[in-house]
């Protein structure tokens, strides 16, 4: 029997990229570290920035996007946060993560007419630095799973934040939809620019 790549299967298949080591961890540590999984990027404005940007792309472009686009960003997510609970250096974090804001604020607000492939990848790509950051910072006594099970959590319920508000703006009709995803991917993208500048 094929198996059938779905929305619902790509957090467990993302949480399986994560290395034994991170999973170390056992019993109490496996609820601090869901809770602290779950808050981190929920802690972070260019985390909540860039996730729900994801959301919003995906609900403009419809189609496949609306699954496919919100489950590339969560497995390379946790991919990237495997590479750095590994001890792999992620180069640029911060960088990147500031860019990810700047980019995906800008590809809302102009309304990138992107295929499926090429959203996917842009989310995916991004999504690499945002994993990195939130496998970096795990805190020591937390467990593995739970922290892997947390920052997945909070990053679909994101994304689920920006899909129900950008398919309400398209059932609004596309000239009330187009300002307003004008007005907020813009005011993301400056939100990123002086991220970076921050960070420069």
């Amino acid at each position: 029997m094929a198996f059938r790549l779905t929305a619902a299967s790509i957090p467990g298949l993302a949480l399986a990229l994560l290395p034994a080591s991170a999973f170390a961890h056992g019993g109490l540590g496996d609820a601090h570290g869901l809770i602290h999984g779950f808050m981190h990027p929920l802690g972070g404005f260019d985390h909540i920035l860039a996730m729900v940007s994801v959301g919003l792309l995906a609900a403009t472009l419809g189609g496949r996007s609306l699954w496919c686009v919100p489950a590339s960003f969560v497995a390379m997510m946790a991919a990237g946060g495997a590479l750095a609970v590994g001890g792999f250096t992620v180069p640029f974090v911060e960088i990147g993560i500031a860019s990810s804001v700047i980019v995906l604020g800008l590809a809302v607000a102009l309304q990138w007419p992107l295929p499926t492939v090429a959203a996917v990848t842009l989310a995916g790509f991004f999504a690499v630095f945002h994993g990195a950051a939130h496998g970096a910072e795990m805190p020591a006594g937390a467990g593995g799973l739970g922290y892997g099970l947390g920052f997945v959590a909070a990053t679909a319920l994101l994304h689920a934040a920006g899909l129900g508000i950008g398919v309400g703006l398209r059932a609004a009709g596309p000239r009330p939809a187009g300002a307003c995803l004008q007005a907020g991917g813009g005011a993301m993208a400056l939100a990123g620019v002086m991220l970076l500048v921050g960070r420069l």
